[in-house]
């Protein structure tokens, strides 16, 4: 068995998903390759689609694009722009799978899973095709992608999924993979050391430790949440404000926060598992992978303003199973996060009891080689020996503050 991974670089959250692929696949013995779907494309287009992406998110135009999504994939009945785009380059995706023999072939974003959709549509791939998905909804578009297996986050998604028009019996719930690092644990205290090391900081070992992740490209209002923990802390806590990809975001703030030795500005870091296990809390916009990894590590979570579209779903599905707090006020999420106990993943004011979840998924805790053989071998997936669980807590909604 040879397998190819497919990702985009349209944000971490999709590569991350491949790599914990990649990561367990290799593990196990299975020879694999992860590729950038935009890097088979000529380098403008690649360039091309990654800037039209940011642009849209920082713009505020996503949520637009997110509405003509659902709408014109609810009736979908032509092939849709997102469709025909991607089909653009299937004939070059065709002869890479082909070229290097692979025999199956995993997708975690939708744009190589409309080009391989175009491919068995022609009649020209015979490989076993899957698509992860990376966030708690069935996205605009994924109706119109005929693979052969979907690996659903969580199982109360699968009705969703179905009402959009996937088949059932293509759909898997084993959940969103995540990388060792992040299921496996480091003491606080030793972590913090490590912290302490890795990033030259000096931090207080005893102080309150707040973790702000604003995505791999560096959105939200991150200035406004550091003004307000350090107006009620002042320097009784250490903030770890990881920019991500977006120099710009860590120059600004750098000049604004630089001399405050407790606030602590981070670049694009391989060290977010550590920092995890650093901190008490975590701020963070509701990226599927993003949210899933600190879930899996137990980290108090406090979404934070989502980029309208996915996240919306991301963030609502999390606070309604009580695993996340939400909240469009800067105000009112530093409030809550300051009465947050260390190791409760239920971050809604009224309940702070610790939540036993297991969200890791099919190529997480409870996967196995007969999975991956399965995969390979016939068109009929094999549930792994225990899938994702969480214990439901007391719903709530999206807060915008008291």
């Amino acid at each position: 068995m040879k397998l190819l991974i497919l990702s985009c670089s349209t944000g971490e959250g999709h590569n991350s998903a491949g790599k914990a692929l990649l990561e367990y696949l290799e593990e196990n013995g299975v020879a694999c390759e992860m590729t950038d779907t935009l890097s088979l494309v000529t380098s403008p287009v690649s360039q091309m689609v990654s800037d039209v992406y940011l642009f849209s998110t920082r713009r505020n135009l996503f949520k637009t694009v997110y509405r003509m999504g659902e709408t014109v994939s609810t009736g979908l009945s032509l092939q849709s722009p997102v469709y025909m785009a991607n089909k653009l380059y299937a004939k070059r995706l065709y002869d890479y799978i082909v070229d290097n023999g692979f025999d199956t072939v995993v997708c975690t974003h939708l744009f190589p899973a409309e080009a391989l959709t175009a491919l068995k549509r022609a009649g020209r791939l015979d490989r076993k095709t899957v698509f992860v998905m990376t966030d708690y909804t069935c996205i605009p578009f994924t109706r119109e992608t005929d693979l052969d297996y979907y690996i659903v986050p969580h199982e109360h998604l699968v009705e969703e999924c179905v009402q959009k028009g996937l088949r059932r019996e293509r759909l898997f719930p084993f959940g969103i993979p995540v990388r060792r690092a992040f299921r496996e644990r480091i003491a606080k205290r030793e972590a913090r050391v490590a912290c302490a090391a890795a990033f030259d900081s000096g931090a207080d070992m005893t102080a309150k430790w707040f973790l702000v992740a604003s995505g791999s490209m560096g959105f939200g209002s991150s200035a406004d949440l550091i003004r307000e923990i350090l107006s009620r802390c002042g320097k009784g806590a250490e903030v770890f404000m990881v920019c991500g990809n977006n120099a710009k975001l860590q120059t600004v703030l750098k000049a604004e926060f630089g001399r405050f030795d407790n606030i602590h500005l981070l670049g694009f870091t391989d060290r977010m598992s550590l920092l995890m296990d650093a901190c008490d809390v975590l701020f963070t916009k509701p990226g599927g992978l993003s949210s899933t990894e600190a879930a899996v590590k137990n980290i108090p979570i406090v979404h934070t303003a989502p980029i309208p579209g996915c996240e919306t779903r991301n963030a609502e599905f999390f606070h309604y199973h009580g695993m996340s707090y939400s909240s469009l006020e800067v105000k009112q999420q530093v409030t809550v996060a300051m009465t947050m106990r260390t190791g409760s993943v239920c971050a809604t004011v009224s309940e702070r009891t610790p939540t036993e979840m297991r969200v890791a998924g099919y190529l997480n805790c409870y996967a196995d080689k007969r999975y991956i053989r399965r995969i390979q071998g016939g068109r009929t997936a094999v549930r792994p020996p225990c899938q994702s669980q969480m214990v439901k807590t007391t719903p709530a909604v999206i807060q915008r503050g008291g």
